[in-house]
């Protein structure tokens, strides 16, 4: 399966674009831009969701975030290149797997969001209280946004042995 997956890296072109001086850096500063938007946008709405921020309407916070699917795009391309040029480093890593686990919350989370509570937020007015339904979502939401943060910082640390110890 790894070979597979290198592979992939290497017939793309990502392989050897991620092992030059600049492509690591470069894709995890795009990786970082695509997070800044995916919490900027999508954790305002949520802490909105929340009560915060009274007085903004719903409606027009909502259409921000469409900034934040472009950055979880960017996220995404990027998370590929990383996890295609070094999957060893992924595959069997608890703290990548929890990230997973999170962003599959996170997803399941956002399409209950969208399939039962969205027009009745969007109708909402700005100095009106959501329903504890889409309280409830929120919170969830940037639980598991936090929770995908800490597993994406966590993912270093938690490498095969080898790369720990560089004279094993």
């Amino acid at each position: 399966m790894l070979e597979s997956i290198l592979g992939f890296s290497q017939a793309t072109g990502i392989y050897a674009f991620m092992n030059t001086p600049w492509g690591w850096p470069l894709a995890e500063s795009i990786h970082f831009i695509g997070l800044c938007l995916l919490i900027g946008t999508v954790g305002v709405f949520d802490l909105r969701l929340l009560g915060m921020a009274s007085g903004l309407a719903y409606a027009d916070l909502h259409k921000l975030v469409r900034l934040g699917v472009a950055g979880y795009f960017l996220n995404v391309v990027t998370g590929v290149m990383f996890f295609t040029t070094a999957p060893d480093q992924y595959l069997f890593n608890p703290a990548f797997q929890t990230k997973l686990f999170f962003m599959l919350i996170a997803g399941v989370n956002m399409l209950v969001f969208y399939t039962t509570t969205s027009a009745e937020v969007k109708g909402t007015s700005a100095m009106l209280v959501v329903p504890v339904r889409a309280r409830a979502i929120a919170a969830i939401s940037l639980a598991c946004w936090c929770a995908v943060i800490i597993g994406g910082r966590l993912i270093t640390y938690y490498r095969p042995p080898y790369y720990w110890c560089a004279w094993c």
